[in-house]
């Protein structure tokens, strides 16, 4: 039996490119399609594992899915001289209807039902073209710092103009609670005098009425002595006679 053909769409197809300078990791994607209409395992393996993170480096793929892989190339000392050797290998498989051991499916999975794609690593440094962007890219950035610098202080300024307004507000709120506190204390004052006046007239009148009756029981005393003299001089006198 025949191998079979891969069933994956690879994009790229061929050459996985690297763009440098190298000094950081550098990233690129390689897209897989299935155009098929029954669920695919896929398994992405390097000849250089150590130079590279693949994530994810295996899974499963709908019918008529797309995954992304990013491939991370590791920093490196470039040697432009030297041709690069290294390889990925895109294997895939159809998916059982109930797929849950990974790594059973692939140990067990026999070779005429396994599918394949190689792909090359090419590396690029920039050109001067690229170069050349990468600098005016920078010197346009000052430019777009001071515009931003310049979008900052008239959003400064125009805060500034806001505090001032809200200061200037809250001032004159103060000023309207202090008169409306002094109204208020006036108001008590002239309530208290108020309520002063008619208590002060109803004590005079309670003080006349308190003397009348301290007049009239100081008075009761010498009338009592006046009738008790008259029956005195009335049993004396019936007694002489």
């Amino acid at each position: 039996m025949s191998k079979l053909d891969q069933i994956l769409i690879l994009d790229p197809p061929v050459d996985l490119k690297f763009k440098g300078p190298f000094t950081d990791v550098v990233t690129t994607n390689l897209k897989l399609k299935n155009p098929s209409d029954k669920r695919v395992c896929f398994k992405v393996k390097t000849t250089a594992p150590r130079r590279y993170c693949v994530r994810p480096n295996s899974g499963v793929i709908d019918a008529g899915a797309t995954v992304t892989i990013s491939v991370m190339l590791q920093p490196f000392d470039y040697d432009p001289n030297e041709k690069s050797k290294h390889k990925f290998m895109v294997q895939t498989i159809f998916a059982p209807p109930n797929v849950s051991d990974m790594d059973s499916l692939w140990r067990d999975a026999k070779p005429d039902d396994l599918m394949d794609s190689k792909l090359r690593c090419v590396f690029e440094l920039p050109s001067e073209n690229d170069k050349m962007n990468d600098v005016e890219a920078t010197k346009a950035a000052p430019g777009m710092n001071s515009t931003k610098a310049d979008s900052t202080a008239a959003g400064a300024s125009q805060d500034e103009t806001e505090m001032r307004k809200v200061v200037e507000k809250c001032k004159r709120l103060q000023a309207e609670m202090s008169k409306l506190t002094d109204e208020n204390r006036q108001l008590k004052e002239d309530g208290i005098r108020m309520r002063k006046m008619p208590r002060s007239d109803h004590m005079t009148s309670n003080s006349t009425s308190l003397l009348g009756r301290e007049a009239g029981a100081t008075s009761l005393p010498s009338l009592v002595v006046v009738i008790a003299a008259i029956f005195i001089g009335f049993f004396f006198g019936k007694f002489i006679w």
